[in-house]
């Protein structure tokens, strides 16, 4: 690999949102009170355009360069020198981090302009702006760190900006319930993807090449090739850490009950996380550690397998829902699985397509659900909107555009990104036929709940009560615009990913210098155009079944709902009972431990020192009764028995001779006695 080109303005892609989020969340409160919020709004978006326009330039100085020197990095300190830790704080772009921050400061730049009037009559307009624009510099963090210890620290960051963002209405305790849920759901993840980085650098370290900074790390990953740990592959191990803490961040079995309760935030959040930010940093992790993913295929097998079940249950669950959200997340928990799916079967470029085409739709998707929400005076039910074509013309285009993306129709974006992903699950050495089956028919439950969303929310008689229906509008063209530039991208940004028989890739050739085990479909043409019939095919019945069922209304609904006893539809509805098997598991069984072990500190640690504190004064006591009634009897008892005697012996000294001359008589008598009858 060739020396990255050293250079000075990367830094200000990461500074300017940060300095904007600064001025607002210091000075906010007066330049809204003194000047309004349209200052507020400028100071938020403004640094993020230029940002974007930043990494535009950034993007055409790569495509200048010859494909093997596309890196620019902008050292700014020795970051950390411990050791053989050698941290620099640095940002570097090469083609994927490229990609990202365009994704980034562009849709989260059009995300910005569009929350000026989705949140200008909130209060906290200010404070809602210093945590988006914290939100968007703590991600460009995360995409354009040199390291992964930087990496790391943007990693966190977007954790903790969720966190504000989800919970921002936080007078309503559902909101703040649900900030909490992220932020310790993702923080599980974490302590994985931190387990992951440690063991690689000790690993890399071992071998005399310790180094965080990933390109370094991707030059000597051969070197652990045969290290072992615990009897496996560092590498498998290693990888399977940081898959962890994807599964965190890109919201994926088990941790991805997070994602959908983040709907409780303002819309312009929603579209923010579930579209350019927080969500796609796993799947752009794997996609920057490919190298290592690639030396362990039981790690991608793993991640294929949690993809396909994520991308199913996920799909499931979004058929029965009727909040306008709810379906987008769950929606969103689904097309997360498919990148996953992509990096299972080793199509990392695969999965960075679908990540940026899926980008574009949905945030149109959530921006187009928030401009409903918006005419319907916050009203997030579907079974109360209907017939809204009429009224929201801009709206419906808009999101009818970013369906068909989504459902996998062409020629619009999500029809190559998907396919691209289907094909390789059928046919890449780490594909498997089954999983290309269930990936196939989570497509087609994705074609027909999204259908069935835009029938129930803009087609047929308007069930939204009188008073919503006379004040029913289009949204202002602050909202309406950056719908209309997504739609845009819905519709022609997949052309830069046609599959092979129509051209090849050139976003996989774009990535060739970084995704450096890039995996392609072995097969015929034939077989191609085959495949994308079917998908095209499974999709159009997916429609065609919404349509009977919600706008022909040939079909009833109830058909489903009473399918088996109705036990899939309460099984769907109920989300899989995840909520709840997690409360028994985790949340109580975490209260259940704690109480075992209060009860074991209390009695058993406690009881013990109190014991033998007890025992202390219990054999204290005993030695004091020794001491007083043996020790001191004894004592006592010789001094009262030698005052006794002596008190009986002083009697005997009468001061009369005759006396003692008689008793010495009686004495000698006696000891005559003794010798002539003892001793003789």
């Amino acid at each position: 690999m060739e020396s990255p080109i050293q250079t000075d303005f990367i830094r200000w892609i990461v500074f300017l949102p940060l300095i904007g989020s600064i001025v607002n969340g210091l000075l906010g409160a007066k330049i809204q009170k003194s000047m309004g919020k349209g200052a507020i709004g400028v100071i938020a978006c403004a640094p993020v355009i230029i940002a974007f326009g930043l990494a535009v330039n950034a993007f055409l100085t790569l495509k200048g360069l010859a494909p093997d020197k596309r890196f620019l990095i902008d050292n700014l300190y020795r970051w950390i020198d411990l050791g053989s830790l050698k941290v620099d704080m640095a940002f570097m772009i090469d083609p994927l981090s490229a990609v990202m921050i365009l994704v980034v400061t562009g849709i989260g730049g059009l995300i910005h302009i569009y929350a000026t009037g989705y949140m200008h009559d909130d209060k906290a307009f200010w404070r809602f702006f210093a945590y988006l624009n914290l939100f968007t510099a703590a991600m460009l963090t995360l995409v354009l760190g040199d390291s992964l210890m930087l990496l790391f620290v943007g990693w966190e960051g977007v954790g903790l900006c969720s966190y504000a963002l989800i919970g921002f209405w936080y007078h309503d305790h559902a909101n703040a319930r649900a900030g909490n849920k992220a932020f310790i759901v993702n923080r599980v993840g974490d302590f994985g993807f931190v387990l992951g980085m440690f063991l690689l650098f000790w690993s890399l370290d071992a071998q005399g090449h310790g180094s965080l900074t990933v390109r370094e790390m991707v030059k000597w990953a051969p070197s652990i090739k045969d290290s072992l740990i615990w009897g496996w592959p560092v590498a498998t191990v290693a990888t399977s850490f940081l898959f962890v803490g994807a599964t965190g961040k890109s919201a994926q079995i088990p941790l991805f009950v997070w994602l959908p309760d983040a709907m409780a935030g303002p819309t312009p959040v929603s579209a923010l996380i579930h579209a350019a930010t927080m969500v796609t940093a796993g799947v752009y992790m794997t996609a920057r550690m490919n190298v290592f993913f690639s030396m362990a295929p039981a790690t991608l097998h793993l991640i294929a397998w949690v993809g396909v079940a994520t991308a199913l249950v996920a799909a499931t669950i979004a058929l029965t829902q009727y909040d306008i959200k709810k379906v987008l997340a769950y929606s969103t928990v689904s097309q997360l699985g498919y990148m996953f799916i992509g990096v299972g079967v080793g199509g990392y470029a695969a999965a960075v397509f679908h990540l940026m085409t899926h980008a574009f739709f949905k945030a149109c998707l959530f921006l187009g659900s928030g401009s409903v929400i918006h005419a319907m005076h916050h009203e997030q039910d579907m079974r109360k909107m209907g017939g809204l074509k009429q009224w929201m013309p801009i709206t419906f285009a808009t999101f009818f555009i970013s369906v068909l993306a989504i459902a996998g129709f062409p020629p619009f974006a999500g029809f190559f990104s998907k396919d691209e992903i289907l094909w390789l699950a059928f046919t890449s050495e780490h594909g498997d036929k089954l999983i290309w089956f269930l990936a196939l028919c989570g497509a087609g439950m994705t074609a027909f709940y999204m259908f069935r969303q835009l029938f129930m929310t803009f087609y047929g008689k308007c069930r939204a009560d009188h008073h919503t229906q006379e004040h029913l509008h289009e949204s202002p063209s602050v909202m309406t615009l950056p719908l209309v530039i997504l739609a845009v991208g819905a519709v022609f940004t997949g052309w830069i990913g046609l599959p092979g028989v129509l051209g090849g890739s050139q976003f996989a050739e774009w990535l060739a210098p970084v995704i450096h085990a890039h995996e392609e479909g072995h097969a015929s043409h034939a077989l191609e155009w085959g495949l994308m019939g079917v998908s095209v095919s499974v999709a159009g019945f997916g429609v065609l079944i919404a349509y009977l069922m919600y706008r022909r209304e040939a079909l009833s609904p109830d058909t489903f709902v009473n399918l088996a006893g109705g036990l899939p539809y309460r099984l769907f509805d109920r989300k899989w009972y995840l909520d709840e098997i997690y409360q028994v598991l985790f949340v109580n069984g975490t209260l259940l431990l704690a109480r075992v072990l209060s009860a074991f500190d209390a009695y058993i640690v406690d009881g013990i020192v109190n014991g033998a504190a007890t025992l202390t004064r219990f054999v204290s006591w005993l030695n004091g009764l020794f001491d007083s009634y043996i020790i001191d009897g004894l004592v006592n008892a010789l001094a009262d028995t030698t005052f006794w005697a002596g008190n009986k012996l002083r009697r005997l000294q009468t001061g009369n001779i005759n006396g003692y001359l008689f008793v010495i008589l009686i004495a000698m008598a006696f000891a005559i006695y003794v010798k002539v009858h003892y001793w003789s």
